[in-house]
């Protein structure tokens, strides 16, 4: 092995010779516009409002620039979930009996300027580590990239014993909280309702939708398709097992194709047409009669 002198240059930094440096991993997330925790556990009716709720927003369709979480129990993961994110919201039940005259089913929305007096994280083991301790957990641990703009909604539970359903209140509870949701935080990464899109029929009787849209409205790749007043309308359907056409894959980038030669009678209108989202119908509607 040659000598290395005082001030000779260093063969790793010689870019014809063996590079023996670490190599630099880039282990960062991708960041997102929104991020949505459920928090809860689902063996315990009432409980599980978090992660049930983030299951139906993932079958509603989630637009690009989000992400859902189902946070579980596991509080610490909640704060290394957090890094990058631009808004974060998290979902819980909560039991305030006593403390309050609080009705099951109740909502309470906690902005992020009173989530700054959160309890103490000295002493605290993983088994009791929730949210509350998982967001002033991030702002340590992830310094500059914890987001500030944090929202929590907690959900007032009415039974959260083992193997309990949640319960009616709180699965109305659950209903609104999914609506302002929309609203508030995915609204604004959806296309306008109503903007155009583009779809594309090929000769051999496929429809193609790009990545952006099949992901925003179809996330199960399931739809049922129907042709009513010169119109395709596809319908987002929960998952494959309700029926209806798949949406398969065509390209790395994530771009979906499905068949629709029979519910066009093998009429089939080739090329790029324009696409609408009806949110009246929760569904697109592709006019045939027209380019």
């Amino acid at each position: 092995m040659p000598a290395v002198h005082p001030g000779s240059p260093d063969p790793a930094d010689d870019p014809g010779g063996l590079d023996t440096g670490t190599p630099q991993i880039d282990i960062e997330p991708p960041g997102y516009a929104v991020l949505v925790v459920g928090c809860g556990n689902l063996l315990r009716g009432d409980d599980g409002v978090g992660p049930v709720l983030v299951r139906h927003l993932w079958e509603r369709g989630v637009p690009d620039g989000a992400r859902l979480v189902d946070g579980g129990t596991a509080g610490m993961d909640v704060a290394f979930q957090m890094r990058g994110a631009q808004r974060v919201v998290i979902i819980d039940a909560c039991l305030t009996r006593g403390a309050t005259e609080a009705a099951p089913g109740t909502i309470y929305r906690l902005p992020g300027e009173e989530l700054d007096d959160l309890p103490p994280l000295q002493g605290l083991h993983t088994h009791s580590f929730r949210w509350d301790h998982a967001i002033p957990f991030a702002r340590w641990a992830l310094g500059e990239a914890c987001p500030s703009d944090i929202t929590v909604f907690l959900i007032e539970a009415a039974d959260v014993a083992l193997g309990a359903d949640l319960s009616e209140p709180v699965e109305k509870a659950m209903e609104e909280v999914i609506a302002l949701v929309e609203r508030d935080f995915f609204a604004p990464l959806r296309p306008q309702v109503g903007a155009e899109a583009h779809v594309e029929f090929t000769a051999d009787g496929y429809l193609r939708l790009d990545a952006a849209l099949a992901a925003s409205r179809f996330p199960s790749d399931a739809v049922a398709a129907v042709v009513r007043d010169s119109d395709l309308w596809l319908i987002p359907l929960r998952g494959p097992r309700s029926g209806g056409l798949l949406l398969k894959q065509r390209t790395p980038a994530g771009d979906r194709a499905t068949l629709v030669r029979e519910v066009l009678a093998d009429r089939i209108p080739e090329g790029v047409r324009e696409a609408f989202w009806d949110d009246a119908n929760k569904a697109l509607r592709i006019p045939l009669d027209r380019h």
